[in-house]
């Protein structure tokens, strides 16, 4: 009954295996990474300013020394809304006090300023009346000089101070000279500069409809492969309805096969064992009717009137004791028929449970043909929604406001391109006045400080210590005549050269401090993003000149950092206020239609009581025994006749009995543990048919689900890739933050600024030292310049040097005018 039971299952597992659903998949791989084409742009992301660096970086030393104080955000805003008003109250204090602030941030450019102006004012005085000094024979302009006795030491260290002073001169216009050069070569890169900034703006514009077209192209990509996977949706949904099914249904199939076969061999054991009961009943019978013969022979036998003579007699009671035992084994013939279980097999057997497990696994096999059957009408709507889809993201895509906007700016580039083209060979002819300039002070510094070492070198070289004041030589003459020159040419001219450092200083160091610096760190972009500052009706003036929505938050700073991280202009410039991609591109909208066509399976004894053949032989045996006669005679031939029964009766039985044995032990093995492997495949049979009953549905609508959340994670991918892409990366706006640095960090800060602060620190520095030069110039002139007259001691055979070097005082100064060889004399001449 449990087999017949279980047969039944299994023809409703057969039939209800797959039963309508739709078809499913595996889950959804991840789409492929698309990525938009690079895009390369000729202009590099920095400026290196290479080996000239180190002198820009020592000017910005010095203007943090002159100017530590922070970027004044606070004071730039205040001023900034001064100048938007129309008339200005100086006399307010609120006025008063953000003059004291920009005085109090500008101090050390402010102190410095002073102290030039104090160099412009007190120069050309000093040098007036030095002037006049020396025309009056005052100031060292007398011809005549005192002889001292550390003279030689005074000579030595003022010739060594002016020289180390013209070094650092020297210095200074050397840094000139770079600054000036470096204007130069600069402003000539700058036509250069600018075309390739152009360049970049201009391939921005011609690369973002590439771009969207690209977009719109990976659709396809995407759509082929859904349409691949619709295509194969007898192997991706039915492969995964199968391999859900599979371990619950197999295992069952495999069960159900192998207890068939173990049927089987029970069958053809039961058969076997049934035809040999048959024989055996039968043998048994003939065994006991010639066992019965045999004993009525022996008694007949045993009633010979030898058996009452002794020694005979105990052979014969020996005999007639025996005859009991030749019985045949009465169990053989109460061995129990097993045609009732032969038939219950039989009954079994006929349920085909082979031809049931076949259709089983046809059954399952089945199942991707069944789902490609029964899905083609979902295939086809699915294609005609993916279809529909590619219109529509052609239609969002030209609706971006990224089109106007580069149109409008692609007008602003062209108008900026012109102008600045127009106005180059102007800015070209300013740059060579300024180089002119440039080149005319530090020529001018050039020859003052050439001056000085070609005093130097003729004084040095030209300087004999044995010659006096008055009988000097040429070329030391020369020398100190140099000296005087390049010491009138610094009083003509340093002041001159001063104005020039004050107001390159001025504009430079408030420009580095002001707008470069704040620029870098974007500080700059702080102040401008203040709220209501650039205009008092817009809170954020960007948002309000772009787009009219001055409320929409944003700002410089923003826009300039996302551009320079390469960030495409819808997400930079926050488009998304007005035209929102996320809503346009909503995946619900475009895969609602493909999951509604997706919701749309061991004994053994002798058969005689004795063992006949050791009967036969023992009878014979005892036979032998008697004397020879009719009774021996007898006993041999029943002796013989059990031999034959043997033989004929009981081996036949024993073979019969060994094939029962082993029908026995088939069935043993067969049986063993059959009613727990019932149970079991009962039970296996209950939780299939439960689980076809109750999960097939939910198996089938969750690989519907599987297969749907594939084909429509394909176009979320794609989807969410058009939204990044347009976020983030189409129409990058790097190179309008590129062409912004190349207008305020390079051209601005790099190209001028820098040069011009190096050309005003290298002058400058030159300049100032002008003033010790020229007093170290003067003060050594006195020892290379021939002399009209000089000191005359008394004792002509003592040497004035010597005399000075013994400390000898006793000399007085004799006035000679007109003679350049004074007269020597001594005490014995008067």
């Amino acid at each position: 009954m449990a087999l017949v039971l279980g047969s039944l299952l299994l023809l409703g597992l057969c039939g209800n295996s797959f039963s309508g659903g739709q078809p499913s998949s595996t889950d959804a791989p991840k789409a492929w990474n698309y990525e938009l084409p690079a895009t390369k742009y000729e202009t590099q992301d920095s400026h290196k300013a290479g080996p000239i660096g180190i002198l820009f970086e020592l000017v910005h030393i010095f203007l943090y020394v002159v100017q530590p104080r922070d970027f004044p955000e606070d004071t730039l805003r205040k001023v900034i809304q001064k100048a938007y008003e129309s008339k200005i109250d100086y006399d307010k204090p609120e006025t008063v006090i953000l003059g004291l602030k920009i005085v109090y941030y500008e101090a050390g450019i402010i102190l410095c300023c002073v102290l030039g102006l104090l160099f412009i004012i007190l120069m050309p005085l000093v040098g007036y009346f030095f002037c006049m000094c020396r025309c009056c024979n005052k100031c060292g302009g007398e011809m005549h000089q005192r002889q001292k006795e550390n003279g030689p030491f005074l000579r030595k260290c003022f010739a060594i101070s002016l020289l180390v002073i013209c070094i650092i001169i020297s210095i200074g216009i050397f840094y000139g000279f770079v600054a000036n050069h470096q204007v130069r070569t600069r402003i000539k890169r700058s036509r250069k500069l600018a075309d390739s900034n152009f360049k970049d703006l201009r391939t921005l514009l011609n690369e973002t409809p590439e771009q969207i077209k690209y977009i719109l192209a990976q659709y396809n990509t995407t759509k082929d492969k859904a349409f691949t996977d619709l295509n194969s949706i007898s192997s991706v949904l039915g492969g995964g309805i199968l391999d859900r099914l599979r371990p619950n249904i197999i295992p069952v199939l495999d069960e159900i096969k192998s207890m068939a076969t173990a049927i089987k061999e029970t069958k053809e054991a039961l058969e076997n064992m049934n035809s040999t009961l048959k024989s055996l009943h039968q043998q048994s019978t003939q065994l006991s009717s010639s066992l019965t013969s045999v004993k009525t022979s022996l008694r007949s036998s045993l009633n010979d009137p030898l058996c009452l003579v002794r020694p005979s007699s105990e052979t014969c009671n020996s005999i007639r004791l025996s005859l009991s035992q030749l019985n045949s084994n009465p169990e053989l013939r109460q061995l129990p028929p097993v045609d009732a279980e032969l038939d219950n097999v039989n009954n079994v057997l006929r349920t085909d449970l082979d031809g049931l497990v076949q259709q089983g696994y046809q059954s399952l096999n089945d199942i991707p043909d069944r789902v490609q059957r029964q899905t083609t009408t979902v295939v086809a709507g699915i294609k005609r929604v993916l279809n529909s889809i590619g219109s529509d993201i052609d239609n969002v895509t030209q609706r971006l406001p990224i089109q106007d906007i580069l149109s409008e700016f692609s007008v602003y580039v062209n108008n900026t391109e012109s102008y600045i083209h127009r106005n180059l060979p102007t800015l070209e002819e300013y740059d060579s006045y300024w180089w002119l300039g440039g080149l005319v002070i530090c020529s001018l510094l050039t020859l003052i400080v050439i001056f000085y070492y070609l005093g130097l070198l003729c004084g040095v070289c030209g300087y004999d210590r044995h010659a006096t004041p008055t009988t000097r030589g040429c070329v030391s003459n020369t020398g100190g005549v140099f000296l005087m020159v390049g010491v009138g040419l610094s009083f003509l001219f340093c002041w001159i050269l001063m104005i020039i450092v004050v107001l390159t200083f001025v504009f430079g160091a408030n420009v580095e401090k002001l707008i470069c610096e704040p620029y870098t760190s974007k500080e700059l972009f702080r102040v401008l993003d203040t709220p209501y500052l650039l205009n008092e009706d817009w809170e954020y003036y960007l948002s309000g000149k772009l787009f009219n929505k001055s409320k929409m938050k944003l700002t410089f700073e923003q826009v300039y950092s996302d551009c320079k991280k390469n960030r495409g202009t819808y997400g930079t410039l926050h488009l998304q206020n007005s035209f929102n991609i996320s809503e346009r591109l909503n995946i619900n909208e475009h895969t609602g239609s493909i999951s509604s066509e997706l919701e749309s399976l061991k004994t053994g004894k002798s058969p005689a009581g004795v063992n006949l053949l050791s009967f036969a032989y023992d009878l014979e045996a005892k036979a032998n025994s008697l004397p020879p006669g009719n009774l021996r005679n007898s006993l041999k031939r029943d002796a013989q006749t059990i031999k034959t029964i043997h033989q004929q009766r009981v081996l036949p039985i024993e073979q019969s009995l060994s094939t029962l044995y082993q029908s026995v032990k088939i069935l043993q093995r067969t049986g063993n543990g059959l009613l727990e492997r019932v149970t079991r495949i009962l039970a296996s049979l209950d939780f299939a048919q439960n689980f076809i009953t109750n999960n097939t549905s939910s198996v089938i609508i969750e690989e519907t689900k599987k297969y749907g959340r594939t084909i429509i994670g394909y176009f979320e991918h794609y989807l969410q890739w058009i939204e990044f892409s347009i976020s983030e990366k189409v129409a990058s706006c790097k190179p309008v933050a590129t062409a912004l640095d190349t207008a305020v960090d390079v051209f601005l800060c790099s190209y001028i600024i820098d040069p011009l602060n190096l050309f005003w620190f290298g002058i400058g520095k030159a300049t100032v030292f002008l003033l010790p030069a020229l007093i170290f110039a003067v003060k050594l002139a006195k020892y290379y310049r021939r002399m009209d007259s000089e000191d005359v001691y008394d004792d002509v055979e003592t040497i004035p040097m010597k005399n000075m070097e013994n400390g000898n005082n006793g000399y007085h100064k004799d006035h000679v005018y007109g003679i350049h060889n004074p007269v020597m004399t001594s005490p014995s001449q008067h």
